[in-house]
């Protein structure tokens, strides 16, 4: 009797049992498929747009660009520079008072520079070398020689040195600066910490970048995102063709290291600097005559500005080649040799590749009419 209840329990129970399960299946449990057919068309969905797809020839810009070539054509050209200076220092309280309190300490620096001539001319910050008794320049190839300074530039900071290697040496080409556009790849050569032949991708982030907009006559910088770490002063910043666009100077930094802000002296302005050292022994520098204030509400205002980029002309110096082309305060300039002038910058960094008596093409906004 009681196996006969137990039997009927147990049928009752899987009676049950199977009876829930069926009503959880047809009027709960929805097939996933249907469900994501019959979502509520009010919930938002994020909608993700793939970077390359598989059916189409597209593919990154950074893939494309081969970095190998530019680093092999440049890698053996950038040296290491090692200056060793002579500095005073006092040995204790007792030597300072009793006999000047100073001894003479070897210190070194470190620095990096770029071959830009087959026999052996090498160009690099004046920052590098500067107060240096003695120069030991390394190659690639872990040969070292010593090397003369020729001359420095430094307002421009830039330096030009020399080595007799006694045979052809890799050098870099120079590249036009000029003609280098924003978001070009570029690559940084240098040795950074000390580690020789380090070369490091990014982009160009500006150009004509002033450091310095307390006066007139501030640098125009090339500003790049490729690593540029202490020891890369003096490198080479090269395109992809391996061309040198610009010799690698500066960085910000509340750290004192790389934090994605670098700077570079366009190459035409070095290359304009040690021809002007090789052909006149000291740099000839060529000046416009003017003088020039931001253009804003109240300047644009005044002189009936319809522009709000270029130089405006503030003031034009007697006897300047600005007054013999006929430029007047009010003007604003707004191309020199048809490359465009937005800053104060751009005007400077071009003008200073030029030499005295260079004549250049100036095309000016007077009275809201464009003259050439």
């Amino acid at each position: 009797m009681k196996m006969k209840q137990f039997l009927s329990l147990m049928v009752v129970a899987i009676l049950a049992g199977g009876v829930t399960l069926g009503a959880y299946k047809m009027f709960i449990e929805t097939d996933p498929f249907i469900a994501d057919q019959n979502e509520n068309k009010n919930i938002t969905t994020t909608s993700y747009i793939p970077t390359n797809y598989a059916n189409t020839n597209t593919t990154s810009a950074a893939s494309s660009i081969d970095f190998t070539y530019a680093a092999e054509k440049t890698v053996n050209a950038v040296v290491h520079v090692k200056q060793y200076g002579i500095t005073r220092t006092p040995r204790n309280l007792m030597d300072f008072f009793r006999n000047g309190g100073a001894r003479e300490r070897r210190i070194q620096g470190a620095g990096s520079g770029v071959i830009i001539t087959e026999d052996g001319y090498i160009v690099t910050n004046n920052h590098v070398i500067d107060g240096a008794s003695e120069l030991e320049i390394t190659l690639n190839n872990n040969k070292t020689y010593k090397a003369e300074v020729i001359g420095t530039a430094p307002e421009a900071d830039i330096a030009l040195l020399k080595i007799d290697a006694n045979e052809k040496l890799s050098y870099i080409p120079f590249g036009d600066s000029n003609h280098a556009k924003i978001g070009e790849w570029v690559l940084a050569v240098g040795n950074p910490f000390n580690l020789t032949s380090t070369v490091t991708a990014g982009i160009i982030s500006a150009k004509s970048r002033d450091l310095d907009e307390t006066d007139n006559n501030s640098q125009s910088f090339i500003q790049t995102d490729a690593a540029i770490s202490p020891g890369n002063s003096g490198g080479a910043l090269v395109n992809t063709k391996g061309e040198l666009i610009g010799i690698n100077t500066a960085i910000t930094s509340q750290t004192g290291s790389y934090v994605g802000y670098a700077f570079a002296v366009p190459s035409n302005n070095a290359k304009k600097i040690i021809d002007d050292i090789i052909e006149f022994g000291a740099v000839q520098r060529g000046i416009i005559g003017i003088s020039g204030e931001p253009i804003n509400a109240k300047t644009m205002q005044k002189y009936d500005i319809n522009v709000s980029q270029g130089v405006l002309i503030s003031s034009v110096a007697e006897n300047s080649g600005a007054e013999k082309a006929g430029l007047l305060a009010g003007d604003v300039i707004k191309k020199v040799d048809q490359l465009p002038v937005r800053k104060f910058a751009d005007l400077t960094g071009y003008v200073n590749s030029k030499r005295p008596n260079d004549v250049i093409d100036v095309t000016v906004i007077r009275k809201r009419k464009e003259l050439v």
